[in-house]
């Protein structure tokens, strides 16, 4: 009977326990559809309200040029019987934004660098002729327009208040396979020294950009721009993850001039400048402090004629430091030719205040 009685409390035991585990872990509550009221449904990300937002503000530049054989070849060869004077037409793709409902457009100064012809297609499949306002080659920028009203144009968003790790959407046309937006994040602010352009500010990103994008949107997540897409780093001509854009803020301020201008207006002294480095410091023998050094200086130029000289250290403009040759070469080009500037720099060790009457930046020569 004992034994029996042992038995009967095993079984309820078991039983008792299975019941348990299948009330715990039944298949209704493991499968049962997530309320869309819960945690995972509300940190669930879609871009597709920022997508539609600025697509139709991205629009594919077309441009053609003739190339005209000028290789100065004679007109016969032991292999040919004639060389005849020879072109071709090459075609080029980019993308650009538009600006304003008026047909305002920016894109890179490269995309349409030399073009005989220009068209623009617009989001909703309208092809249109378009003419270069103006460009500015040491920001890669240019502003086109086009003869259309009530364009959808892009809303934008100070590039100043970036941060690394927001997430940037690229839009454009790559490898003209037709209007893309790939996602990435911001991975580095305020590139410079990268040799791509003389006015270097890049938003870094891994947003892919590839051909056909430069000149397109890069925007934040409720599809303000950002920055303009212009060059990739790259060993094989696609997107390694390393994308550079111009900031908005400098995009605005280039724009502005180019449309009042037709042509972007700088402040130039006459010098050429590189980093000064404590190494360079110690070779001179003097105090390392933050500056441009001076390598070269144009006769009877503006810093000439203050009295700086080559190997001077660059300290201050208007009472604002100067952290190395990029810093200074836009604290420079942002001042009105004609005006004045209070210039501190080191002369063989010693601070030399003095006033340096502004000209205005000659224009880069095409190579």
């Amino acid at each position: 009977m004992r034994k029996f009685w042992l038995l009967f409390a095993q079984s309820t035991t078991i039983a008792l326990g299975a019941l348990l585990v299948f009330k715990l872990f039944t298949p209704t509550d493991i499968f049962t559809a997530t309320p869309a009221t819960s945690s995972l449904a509300t940190t669930a990300v879609s871009f597709r309200t920022a997508a539609a937002l600025a697509m139709p503000s991205v629009v594919n530049v077309f441009t053609s040029k003739t190339i005209r054989n000028t290789n100065g070849l004679p007109r016969t060869t032991p292999d040919t019987l004639t060389l005849p004077n020879q072109s071709r037409a090459t075609n080029n793709l980019g993308s650009g934004v538009i600006v304003s409902a008026d047909g305002y457009i920016l894109t890179n100064q490269h995309v349409v660098e030399a073009a005989d012809e220009i068209q623009i297609m617009l989001h909703d499949g309208r092809t249109l002729p378009a003419k270069i306002i103006g460009s500015d080659p040491e920001t890669d920028l240019a502003v086109l327009k086009i003869d259309a009203k009530n364009l959808p144009a892009i809303i934008f968003a100070p590039s100043n208040e970036l941060a690394i790790g927001d997430i940037a959407l690229a839009i454009g046309d790559p490898f003209g396979v037709g209007q893309t937006v790939t996602m990435g994040i911001i991975s580095a602010l305020g590139r410079t020294h990268l040799g791509i352009n003389t006015f270097e500010d890049f938003i870094q990103t891994d947003a892919a950009i590839n051909p056909g994008n430069s000149g397109g949107a890069l925007t934040d997540v409720h599809g303000h721009l950002i920055g303009i897409n212009s060059a990739i780093y790259s060993r094989t001509g696609g997107s390694q993850g390393i994308g550079f854009a111009i900031p908005s803020n400098l995009v605005a301020k280039i724009m502005q001039q180019i449309i009042d201008h037709g042509e972007v207006i700088r402040g130039w002294i006459g010098v050429e400048v590189q980093d000064f480095t404590p190494e360079i410091a110690l070779a001179y023998g003097i105090k390392y402090t933050p500056g441009a050094l001076i390598s070269g200086i144009l006769q009877h130029g503006p810093a000439d004629q203050a009295g700086i000289h080559t190997g001077d250290v660059l300290l201050s403009v208007n009472n604002q430091p100067v952290a190395d040759a990029s810093a200074l070469l836009n604290q420079i080009a942002a001042l009105k030719p004609n005006q004045t500037a209070k210039i501190t720099f080191s002369h063989k060790g010693n601070i030399v205040p003095t006033d340096v009457r502004i000209s205005r930046r000659p224009k880069l020569k095409p190579e």
